[in-house]
């Protein structure tokens, strides 16, 4: 891959899903985009670029490669204390004051995060008060995550208690999640740069969007972050990941700590 292919192929990339590669990311990029175009029949990276871009069946096929590229690195109980906080401090307060707060989980991938939050919410009977969305651009992660169905290595931060209350081991050596919690969650094919596909969600009380922006350049995310936090109804929260601070971006969003946990909150009551 010619560092003037590279330069486009990433452009194109970054602009659909706001992946970012530098220029010593083109070995690893290749590595991706060379058997897929083969695969497609083209034996010239350029040719290749020029069907995704213009081709009226490249929008389909950049998805695909898109998300051949995403990292679906996620498993249960992950950074689980925030979690926590967030279901013991304000979701089951709103529920306890006549209110169904909804909840999205941002590029969720296979689903352990919303999954968890629900396990947590059915722990304290309040699962079916709380309106939970689940979303991420990869449509072969959100079949899996409909499928209920996981891996092994999905559970390795698995606390006492999980297994064989909300999940169990099947004949074919896979996790599967109890139907019931799966079906409370609402799984969606959501593009995070595309701000229009984000305001059709609605509002939330919550927004979890952890371990993302990491793979964004710093305008990507503050756009991302500016367009989630459009998302929030006054007085909202947006979770980020524990490796993640969004204190360099100048945001509208305050940050708080909760027992040992951040918070960024939307100005409001």
């Amino acid at each position: 891959m010619s560092p003037q292919v590279f330069a486009i192929l990433a452009a194109l990339i970054e602009q659909r899903a706001g992946l970012h590669y530098a220029p010593e990311d083109r070995e690893l990029l290749a590595d991706r985009v060379v058997p897929r175009a083969l695969d497609a029949g083209f034996d010239s990276l350029l040719d290749y670029y020029y069907f995704l871009r213009y081709d009226p069946a490249g929008p389909e096929a950049l998805d695909a490669l898109v998300d051949s590229l995403l990292v679906h690195e996620t498993y249960f109980f992950r950074e689980a204390q925030p979690l926590r906080v967030l279901v013991e401090d304000v979701l089951v307060p709103a529920v306890r004051e006549g209110r169904r707060p909804r909840v999205w989980c941002a590029a969720c991938s296979t689903g352990e995060e919303p999954l968890t939050l629900a396990m947590m919410l059915a722990e304290l009977g309040v699962l079916d008060k709380v309106t939970l969305v689940a979303s991420d651009l990869s449509a072969r992660a959100l079949e899996r995550a409909r499928a209920g169905e996981h891996n092994l290595r999905s559970l390795r931060a698995l606390p006492a208690g999980v297994e064989g209350r909300w999940l169990e081991l099947r004949g074919d050596g896979r996790p599967h999640v109890r139907p019931e919690l799966v079906d409370a969650v609402d799984w969606r094919r959501v593009n995070l740069v595309d701000e229009a596909a984000v305001a059709q969600l609605g509002v939330f009380d919550a927004i979890l969007c952890r371990n993302v922006l990491i793979y964004f350049q710093d305008a990507t995310a503050l756009r991302v972050v500016e367009s989630l936090t459009r998302a929030l109804v006054p007085g909202g929260h947006l979770l980020v990941g524990t490796s993640e601070s969004l204190m360099r971006f100048g945001t509208a969003l305050n940050c708080e700590e909760r027992r040992g946990t951040f918070f960024y909150t939307k100005a409001g009551s």
